[in-house]
Formats: structure tokens, sequence, C-alpha cells
């Protein structure tokens, strides 16, 4: 046994021969009660040869000759499985998927960014009506291709062949995975095809209405009533792991389930960044920097660099780093409704046991925290991983691919 062992280490062709027995050994036991019993003594006596062969220390030439041996004896005895190569396939296609649905489960979730509301730290699905540029190009062939590959542009653009009222027919689902939407000038049709938004994207958003188009618009023949760039969200992994071994710290950009939270979207999952704790006194400063239990978040916060980078000087603006905005300096801007729980900086919001606070980092466009306030700390998936795609850099912004985005 001893010998088995060493050889076992030292030799790749002992390990496959080792390998070879055990399988037969499988094979033999699975038809034990189809197989005759001298074919069984016949493949028994072969895989004994081939075991006695290691054990023995012979060279590598008569391990090779047992085992060619064993493979004669074993094909000759052995009963063959019908469809043998589906069943191999159907084998590894369960396996493989086992094994993602595992990693999915226990690690690593794939979650696209539906929304605006992490902007400039993650960004959603934008667009741009690219009608009144007329110096912006509309690529084609191979270089629209890796366009949408490598940075997730998607375009869209017709000219009208006629004269007509625009007539903008619904969203359909093809195939459970593409959309296909058809607008018609006139009697003229023109279908576009693209992928679904994420069930948390702003319902308000489509096709037509990122384009600026309206039902019963007038088109002349020749305008190019649709010139349309799309950019997808970025995608990245949720790492469902960290959790487990530890409490979220504040600052990390978590994903939550939104279940039987008031006031949002519901059966999907939020990203935002955490930002208070179970116990801890709330306020946000007209400053625009959170207050908890007294203490004024800023810059040298941990994972609150990018947020408090602002110039105070500057007004707040969305898509941009501008802290954390009440109710108050929300409307002197003559945005309304960003924060009914933080109406101005004297209200304190007290966080409940077992529960935490997040808000997005695109203060001016995001329903978060200071709407719907607190949620169970049990809601919490995981915290954001690697931004996987896109992989290239927006138009105005570097790549986040990878973890640098944070």
């Amino acid at each position: 046994m001893g010998t088995l062992i060493f050889r076992w280490f030292l030799s790749k062709t002992v390990r496959q021969a080792v390998d070879m027995c055990r399988q037969v050994r499988k094979f033999v036991r699975a038809q034990r009660d189809l197989l005759e019993p001298e074919k069984i003594q016949e493949i028994s006596k072969a895989t004994r040869e081939l075991k006695g062969t290691i054990s023995a220390g012979q060279n590598l030439d008569a391990v090779r000759a047992s085992m060619k041996n064993l493979e004669k004896v074993a094909n000759e005895n052995l009963l063959p499985y019908p469809s043998a190569s589906l069943r191999e396939n159907i084998e590894v296609f369960l396996v493989t998927g086992a094994v993602v649905l595992a990693l999915r489960t226990f690690f690593f979730q794939p979650m696209a960014i539906p929304s605006g509301s992490a902007q400039p730290t993650l960004w959603g699905i934008t667009s741009e009506d690219l009608r009144g540029k007329p110096d912006v190009k509309i690529p084609r062939g191979l270089d629209r291709l890796l366009q949408s590959c490598w940075s997730g542009a998607h375009y869209f653009h017709a000219v009208a062949k006629t004269d007509g009222q625009l007539r903008i027919g619904p969203t359909e689902k093809v195939g459970g995975f593409i959309n296909r939407q058809t607008m018609w000038v006139g009697d003229e049709p023109y279908p576009f095809w693209f992928t679904p938004d994420p069930p948390d994207a702003p319902q308000d958003q489509n096709l037509a209405s990122r384009a600026g188009l309206r039902q019963g618009q007038m088109i002349r023949k020749g305008e190019e009533f649709i010139r349309l760039k799309v950019i997808s969200g970025d995608h990245l992994f949720v790492n469902r792991l960290t959790y487990n071994f530890r409490r979220p710290r504040r600052g990390e950009i978590i994903v939550f389930e939104s279940t039987g939270i008031p006031g949002i979207i519901q059966n999907t999952h939020y990203i935002k960044r955490l930002i208070a704790l179970g116990g801890e006194h709330v306020r946000i400063g007209n400053d625009r920097h959170v207050v908890i239990d007294g203490v004024r978040l800023d810059a040298s916060t941990p994972f609150f660099e990018n947020v408090y980078s602002f110039n105070p000087k500057l007004p707040p603006r969305a898509d941009h780093y501008s802290g954390h905005v009440n109710g108050a300096v929300g409307a002197r801007y003559d945005h309304l409704g960003l924060a009914a729980l933080f109406a101005n900086e004297q209200i304190e919001l007290i966080v409940r046991p077992h529960h935490y606070l997040a808000f997005g980092d695109n203060t001016m466009n995001s329903n978060d925290g200071r709407n719907w306030g607190d949620f169970p700390e049990a809601k919490v998936v995981g915290k954001a991983s690697f931004v996987f795609w896109p992989i290239g850099a927006r138009d105005n912004s570097p790549s986040r691919f990878g973890w640098g985005y944070r």
C-alpha cells in the first residue's frame, strides 16, 4: 500500500491507472445484476493485474500495458450505455448549472444598475438625443458592434420615408430576452430591437421617451425622427459572502431586497450607500453633510472621500458628487420632495435597532432613506463588488471596470 501511494504522487501514469481501476469497479457495481458471473470475474482479474503491476513497482511501460489490457477486457464484457455521448453532455450541463447556481446563491450574484441614483459612482441606463448634434456620427458595422460590446453603447436611427403623424406602438417582448417596438410615420413601419431594461428601472423611460418623441407629432419626409444613443447601466457582482462573517460598515455600497419596505418598488433589489446603523441619531445639515450622533461626516470619513469632495460654493447638481441634501436645501434649488424625513437640518431620525439607513450618491436624483427611512438589516443581500461590464469608459466618465469605482 505504501508503494502504491508513493508512486501515485510521483507519476501521472500511475494516477491515471488508479483512476481507471476505480472507474471500472464503478461500472461493474452498476451492472452487476446484468452481467454474467464469468464476465465479472474476467474484469476483476484484469483490474487486480493492473493494481498488482503498480504495487510491484514495475516500470511505466508495464503499467501502460496492463491499462490497455484492462481497457480491452472492460470493452468486451461491460454493457454499453445507450446514447452515451448524450448522457455525458447532460451530466456536464447539470453539473455546470449546479455550480453556477451555487456561486450565485452563496458567493457572487450579478446585478445591473437600473437607475441613476448611485451616479456618478455607479451609472444606470443613460440616453442622449443626437438629433441636434450633427457632428456626432452614428457608427456602422463592426465599429457599432464593438461599441455595443465594449462600452454598452447602442444606437437607434431612422429617417422618415413619407410625411405623416407618428404612431408609437407598445413594447413587445420577443423570446423573453429582447424587446421590439414599432413606430409608424403615416403607414410606414419602423421596427426597433433592444434589450429589456431591468425590472426596477424607471417605468416612465422607454425608447420613445428617451428619443424625445410623442404620440401624434407630425414628421416630415427625410426627417431623422429618431437619432438616439443609449448606454447600458453598469453590471456588477454582488458579494454575498462577506456579510456572513461581519456586519456592513458605514459607507459601503450595499444591495438589499425591497420586498416589504414601504414607499419603494417591491420584489426587486436596491443599491445604496450605507449611512447609519441601528440606534444612531441622524441629521442632514444645510452644508450638505450628514451628522451622526453629533459627529459630522466629511471627506476624511472612510468610503466618503468622493461623496463629500464637492465645492461648497457650487450648488448641488444631479450626477455629480454634491454631498447629501435635506428638504430645505433641495427646495432652495427647486427640487421638492427629495427628503420628506429630513425637512431641515434640525430634524433628527433615530435608526431603529437592527435596521440600516442608506442614501444614494446622486443626492439630487435619488429616492432613498431620506424619503422612506430605514429598513431591516435582514434585507441586506451583500455588498457591491466587481464591475464586469461595460469595460470601456463612458463619454464623460472613466471606466469603472473592476473595483476602482469606489
